[in-house]
């Protein structure tokens, strides 16, 4: 695998987050964890040649072992040797101490994303996100709060809700791209990153901080993304570093903006169609209102998965419709077919499959999240396809290294290339191999809540861009971002353009 200097980075860096992570999943664990290892078999720390030695012995290889390859071959290169070698079920132990399990294949990921949380809890790993959301929000509180808090966020943004949105969507697209001139060359990501955030601010966070607070809202939330995704954040996210002063500053901000917008929201006596508005009607089973300062959290939440997620995979889609001739002219074909057509909820939703098809491989190979990680509470078997049976001990990590399984060779035809076709009628590749083979948007009882509003959004974006413009990547395809939690395209991505109309 050849290796630039971004891959080796991003390997380390996630290799790094493994340790990382699996170290915050081991806290107050330990000791269980141990007695639980005993109670099957010790695992080695080199690759066994046979993985079932023992009845449920889960085949296990040392994480210090990995270093070196990784950074010289590539994290996806040594995670394809060790499927080989351990099977679907492997073990990557570090210095016998944290132990994090990795479930390889769309057979397995059910036990990663449907189990209970008393069996598997995503809670301690994402401790750090409690000084960028605050505090009683999320994963700052109980497991029956945190559930009936993401039902709320849900509701506010459930499918049925944003059929009334899109209108308003689109004509925040058109407004923005109506600034481009005749021609000229952008940085495709920046843009992108604005379109986006203006979209949000209408969509989500209503009328009062698109229209009188943007600039301080744009300024405030970009100084949290910048400040709260690296990797240090995440291991130790009360350091106090300057960094992490900036991310509190950032988010006390723009909880103290979007406070300001409710006064103003109530003040004015109107009911809007946004999500600040479903949030604040929102209420608990017991009936108690959702407080302001839950509201506030809820929004930095939506904002700080939503916003990241959406325009990493716009510029990666473009990206790679920009290099893929055949591709772009399918969805510029599917845009004339539909340019008579308004750009509304159902054309969105139901009639550019091509354009849908071309997002979700950008999402196969770049999904916003590549590695996942929980905790195991209580131990469970788990079985491959080949009717093999391993046991994960309570105190494990689990992993789901979602980058590797979207490029499985059994499940997608060469899967390395960029082939929206994969996704097609004749095909389905994603659905022979079940309902896990795709996961850039989680699955289970952990789906990611934002899905079809992320899917409107990038199409909205680029529907406009393929009937009004003739675009070009100027710049060198993309490299993957270092020493992130969400990898984006890395660096400038340039494209020129020159206006059209789609006949």
């Amino acid at each position: 695998m050849e290796m630039t200097s971004a891959a080796v980075w991003s390997t380390i860096a996630v290799l790094l987050t493994t340790i990382l992570v699996a170290r915050m999943v081991k806290r107050n664990t330990v000791t269980a964890a141990a007695a639980a290892a005993a109670k099957y078999c010790q695992p080695g720390m080199a690759i066994p040649h046979d993985p079932l030695r023992g009845c449920r012995q889960y085949p296990a290889v040392s994480g210090v072992a990995l270093a070196i390859p990784v950074i010289t071959r590539g994290l996806q290169a040594v995670a394809g040797e060790l499927h080989r070698k351990l099977g679907s079920v492997f073990t990557v132990s570090f210095l016998g101490m944290i132990k994090v399990t990795f479930l390889v294949g769309p057979e397995l990921q059910g036990d990663f994303f449907s189990r209970l949380d008393s069996e598997v809890c995503q809670g301690e790993t994402y401790k750090m996100t409690v000084p960028v959301f605050g505090r009683g929000v999320l994963f700052d509180v109980d497991q029956a709060t945190r559930t009936e808090q993401i039902a709320i966020c849900f509701e506010a943004l459930k499918p049925a809700r944003l059929r009334s949105n899109v209108e308003t969507m689109v004509r925040e697209v058109e407004e923005y791209f109506s600034r481009w001139g005749e021609q000229g060359t952008v940085d495709l990501k920046s843009e992108l990153n604005l379109v986006i955030l203006m979209v949000a601010s209408r969509i989500l966070l209503g009328k009062e901080v698109r229209e009188t607070m943007f600039d301080e809202f744009a300024s405030l939330f970009g100084e949290l993304k910048d400040n709260s995704m690296h990797l240090v954040s995440h291991y130790s996210p009360t350091l106090p570093i300057s960094r992490h002063r900036r991310r509190n500053a950032a988010s006390a901000g723009l909880k103290a903006l979007f406070a300001r917008a409710i006064e103003l929201r109530r003040a004015s006596g109107r009911a809007e169609d946004d999500a600040l508005q479903r949030l604040l009607e929102s209420r608990y089973r017991d009936g108690r209102p959702v407080s302001d300062n839950e509201v506030t959290g809820m929004l930095v939440a939506l904002l700080s998965a939503g916003h990241v997620t959406s325009s990493n995979t716009s510029t990666w889609t473009g990206a790679f419709l920009l290099s893929s001739p055949r591709h772009l002219a399918a969805a510029v074909d599917e845009q004339r077919r539909l340019a008579a057509r308004p750009v509304d909820h159902a054309a969105l939703s139901a009639e550019m499959d091509t354009l849908h098809r071309c997002i979700k491989e950008a999402l196969r190979l770049q999904p916003p999240v590549p590695l996942l990680l929980r905790s195991v509470r209580r131990g469970f078997a788990v079985r491959t396809r080949e009717g093999k049976e391993y046991e994960v001990p309570r105190g494990h990590g689990l992993a789901c290294y979602i980058a590797f399984n979207h490029r499985l060779g059994r499940v997608y035809r060469d899967p390395g290339e960029y082939d929206p076709d994969r996704f097609g009628p004749e095909r389905k590749e994603d659905k022979a191999a079940g309902k896990f083979a795709f996961t850039a948007f989680g699955g289970g009882r952990h789906a990611c809540l934002g899905e079809a509003y992320a899917f409107l959004q990038i199409k909205a974006i680029w529907s406009h861009l393929l009937r009004n413009f003739e675009l070009e990547l100027v710049s060198p395809f993309p490299e993957v971002e270092v020493n992130n939690m969400m990898p984006g395209p890395g660096g400038k991505v340039m494209v020129s353009y020159k206006r059209r109309k789609l006949n």
